[in-house]
């Protein structure tokens, strides 16, 4: 192989996934991931995410070249078999920040989570949630109720947060996005832009007759009483993109698309 940088592949389940994983094993040489450089990730936007979380977990975050063997892939590269090595010397470099997510359980259980996307609160029954939101130690809103919230990052504004008709952040903008899920009351409140400086803090006013999860991407703590969301500078994770297909751009494109 002629790129200098050590590779390990990582493959989702799927049958797709697997044939791509077989047909690259034939043509390349790979290393395992703790030894790796780079990894190149197949699948889809879940199977991305969860490879990203497992290398953050180990602490040894390096960056990701993801090709969609999935079905929407907006967080991958077309797939090919093709030329490997070239994509990845050209490959345009993004660097993400990944929240932090705090979280303390009505049995006073702490659990401390990372979200590369968002980090939601979400009413566990068919009773509204009445959460209390404090933006750097101000609380902001007193009695937020609603079906749930969430603290979107801009490389995750296009996926949970734009469904509930939050903003799309810009890749580079230093932003995040605090965006309600069904809000009732304040009625005309729809979310607010901050920087990702702001240290947000969720207090669940009645968790036991009106109990909340609060979910890191796909990872979920139930029955949680406070929560506090960051950005997470100590960990920044790095994504590989062809080009022609940088999330960046991606994500500026997602704000005219009918």
């Amino acid at each position: 192989m002629t790129v200098e940088r050590r590779l390990a592949l990582a493959a989702s389940s799927s049958p797709a996934a697997k044939e791509a994983e077989a047909e690259l094993k034939r043509r390349y040489e790979w290393v395992s991931p703790k030894d790796a450089d780079i990894v190149v990730a197949l699948g889809g936007d879940g199977f991305l995410l969860q490879t990203l979380h497992a290398m953050l977990d180990r602490h040894r975050p390096v960056p990701v070249f993801g090709m969609n063997l999935g079905t929407i892939g907006f967080l991958m590269n077309n797939w090919s078999p093709d030329l490997l090595e070239n994509r990845l010397l050209a490959a345009k470099t993004i660097r993400v920040a990944p929240l932090r997510m705090d979280a303390i359980t009505v049995d006073g259980k702490k659990e401390s989570m990372n979200a590369i996307n968002e980090v939601s609160l979400l009413r566990e029954t068919r009773q509204t949630a009445w959460i209390e939101v404090s933006i750097d130690d101000r609380v902001v809103l007193p009695e937020l109720v609603c079906d749930g919230v969430l603290v979107a990052t801009p490389a995750g504004s296009t996926a949970y947060n734009f469904s509930a008709y939050g903003p799309i952040l810009p890749l580079e903008s230093a932003l995040v996005a605090l965006t309600p899920i069904s809000p009732f009351r304040p009625r005309r409140w729809r979310g607010a832009i901050l920087s990702d400086r702001t240290r947000f803090r969720f207090r669940v006013l009645d968790p036991t007759k009106r109990p909340v999860s609060a979910v890191a991407d796909q990872r979920e703590v139930r029955d949680v009483s406070t929560i506090e969301v960051t950005v997470d500078r100590s960990n920044p994770l790095t994504l590989l993109f062809d080009p022609e297909h940088a999330l960046d751009d991606r994500i500026t494109m997602e704000q005219f698309a009918i």
